[in-house]
Formats: structure tokens, C-alpha cells, sequence
């Protein structure tokens, strides 16, 4: 699947997971393209000799070549070329999310600010399984640090704060995440029966990140794609994915896997909203289209009522005005959420004049 902007346009290659140097390839995608970048960079590691545990055995620790620097004057330069190619990618309003440990987050983080990304948070994802500090020298690394940024200060971005809420049982998602790392059935093996890459993140975290910060249909790009995490939850949520990854071993497993997984249907990737991004309707409307009449009656819960008028407003005893201010009039209040206080009859029960309202709004939504 591709999307273009306009006839003769680079064809943005959705959907797929493209072979070459991240830098490049981002350079070649067309401009503002992308809602969302996720990135988990080389972390620049610096191991020096084998890792070993108490008993002698050996620590299968990222030796790899790509995390490999000659000095912290390289791996700036490679964040300053990748980050700036990123940049050019996303949408006005789009943002992006990278990862790291002490390591290189630090470095990262100046960088972002460095080129006017606009830093929301850093989250600490608290590791609740993590590998022990076998030398008994230091503290267990027990977390690692994500920094989401917007594409520019002061730019709109996507954040659904109720859905994010809804995932931690209606309490405000905080900026610590306890999430286990990548083991047991999720952690992807070779053929010959090794684990397919050092550093897997878990499905856990990209599901919280693309639930919380995209849209169904959002273009999610991660330009380091190892076996595929991003991809695969994002396809699993219905946003469209773009992987990067250079090396053939990585490719071969995450091709694989994102293959076998199923999108979920579009009511059960819906999300909670807040109230105030609902699309706006007047009690008017419900006059206009004749599902209340003027002069309807409507009651309170605890008795009061109020007739319709056919400009929308109400009048009820001495007061007149909106259902909002008569409502709070007739309890003596401050204020009054006329549509949940009101209600009309139908059928001998008592209907609260919101469930019209919805009816409305999900009219809109399909048009």
C-alpha cells in the first residue's frame, strides 16, 4: 500500500520494511509524511570485554556491531543526522518518541531540544523483571527512559489522554510505566534457537505509546525496526507502519512476524475520547429536527421541569435561558450540566436528553 501528496510525489511505502541505512532512507521519504516516529538507536553501550555471571557463565550482552562507536564525537554526529532526518518526516503536528538508557538518552534529549523538537515528557519505563547487576559494583538497571517530543513548541499533537486513563483502570496515566522486559513466549528466537535480537522491546510498551499518542490510520515509522515490535502492534491498533532496518537477520524475523498478525476490527480499536473532543451540538438541534417539540416538558431528577421553547431555550416557573442556566437556577447552583440533569418521557420512562445528543454525534461521525 502507498500514499502519495500529489500526482508525480514519492510513494510513501506503507506497510513495508525497507533495506538500507536509516539516515538515507528517511532522506528519500517524502516531507511531513509521518504522524509518529518511534526510535530505539543504538545505545552506544561501551562494553569493554565479556559480561559474566556469578557462576562463570556468559552474559548474552549487545556485542553487535551497529552499537558499536570509536567515540562519543560519532555517536552525536549519528544522532544529529538521524534526528534531523526525522524531523523533516513528520507532520506539522506530529511527534515522536525515543528510547534509551544512561547510555545515550542524555545525549538524545539535547539533541532533540538542539533542533526545536518540543520535549512533553520523559516516561521511565520501570523493568519489572530486570537483569541483575552481576558485578555487585553498581545499582540494578532497572529502567530506561522515553522522551516524547512534538515536532515544534508550541504544535498540536495527538495525545488521548482518556484512552490512556481507561488502560489504567480511570486513574491518570503517569509518567512511570511498570512493564516486564520481552521474555518467555514473546521473546523471538533464530533457527538455531537464540534469541533474534539483544534488545526486543515488549509489545506492552508500543501498545501504550500508539494507543496513547496516534490515531486509527496514523503512518508510524521506526527507523531502527529490529524484529518488528513497532509494526506489529501497529498493526494489530490499524495504523499503518514503516520499518527500517538494515540488517537481513532482523528483516527475515520481523517480516515473519508482522505477517501472522491479526488487525483487530475497527470497533475494538476504538478509544475513549474526552467529552470536549466531541463534535459540538446545540440543544437547538434536537428542536430543529423534531426530536424534542416545542413545548415538551422536561424534569429534573428531583421533580423540577421546565418547558421546551422553539429556540432552544427553556422557561420554567420565573427563570428562562439555556438548559444550563435554568437548571441551575431552579437548585440554587453555580452552575448545571444541562444535559445530564434533564430528562423527557418516552414510553412512560424517564430519558436523560445526552442519549439524543449522542444520537446526533454518532450521526456525524458517519458522515
Amino acid at each position: 500500500m502507498t500514499k502519495t501528496k500529489d500526482r508525480g510525489a514519492v510513494a510513501l511505502p506503507l506497510n513495508t520494511i525497507i533495506d538500507g541505512d536509516c539516515i538515507e532512507v528517511m532522506r528519500s521519504l517524502p516531507e511531513a509524511s509521518v504522524d509518529l516516529i518511534f526510535a530505539d538507536p543504538p545505545y552506544n553501550l561501551q562494553l569493554r570485554g565479556d559480561l559474566h555471571r556469578p557462576d562463570n557463565s556468559l552474559v548474552d550482552a549487545v556485542d553487535d556491531a551497529w552499537d558499536q562507536f570509536s567515540s562519543f564525537e560519532a555517536y552525536d554526529r549519528f544522532t544529529r543526522d538521524w534526528l534531523s532526518a526525522a524531523k523533516r518526516l513528520l507532520k506539522p503536528n506530529g511527534a515522536i518518541w525515543v528510547i534509551g538508557s544512561y547510555h545515550n538518552v542524555f545525549r538524545m534529549g539535547a539533541e532533540l531540544q538542539n533542533q526545536g523538537f518540543w520535549i512533553l515528557n520523559d516516561v521511565v519505563w520501570r523493568k519489572s523483571n530486570p537483569m541483575p547487576n552481576f558485578r555487585g559494583k553498581r545499582l540494578t538497571n532497572a529502567h530506561e527512559t522515553l522522551i516524547w517530543a512534538s515536532r515544534d513548541e508550541g504544535a498540536k499533537y495527538t495525545f488521548n489522554y482518556e484512552a490512556l486513563k481507561a488502560l489504567n483502570e480511570g486513574i491518570q496515566m503517569r509518567s512511570d510505566w511498570v512493564l516486564p522486559i520481552c521474555t518467555g513466549h514473546e521473546r523471538l528466537k533464530d533457527d538455531a534457537g537464540d534469541k533474534a535480537h539483544p534488545t526486543q522491546k515488549p509489545e506492552s510498551l508500543l501498545h501504550r505509546v500508539i494507543l496513547g499518542t496516534t490515531n486509527a490510520g496514523d503512518v508510524v515509522l521506526d527507523p531502527f525496526f529490529g524484529t518488528g515490535t513497532t509494526g506489529a502492534v501497529a498493526k494489530m491498533l490499524g495504523r499503518e507502519y514503516i520499518g527500517i532496518e538494515r540488517e537481513e537477520a532482523y528483516r527475515k524475523v520481523a517480516k515473519k512476524r508482522i505477517e501472522n498478525v491479526r488487525k483487530f476490527d475497527s470497533d475494538s480499536i476504538a478509544v475513549s475520547t474526552s467529552k470536549r473532543a466531541e463534535p459540538r451540538v446545540a440543544f437547538g438541534v434536537l428542536v430543529e429536527r423534531g426530536m424534542l417539540r416545542p413545548g415538551e416538558m422536561l424534569v429534573s431528577p428531583r421533580g423540577k421541569t421546565a418547558k421546551v421553547r422553539a429556540d432552544g431555550t427553556l422557561i420554567g416557573d420565573d427563570v428562562k435561558g439555556s438548559i444550563h442556566q435554568v437548571g441551575a437556577h431552579l437548585e440554587g447552583a453555580p452552575s448545571c450540566n444541562g444535559w445530564t440533569y434533564w430528562h423527557f418521557k418516552r414510553d412512560g420512562k424517564q430519558v436523560p436528553i445526552d442519549l439524543l445528543r449522542q444520537q446526533v454525534r454518532a450521526e456525524m461521525r458517519e458522515n
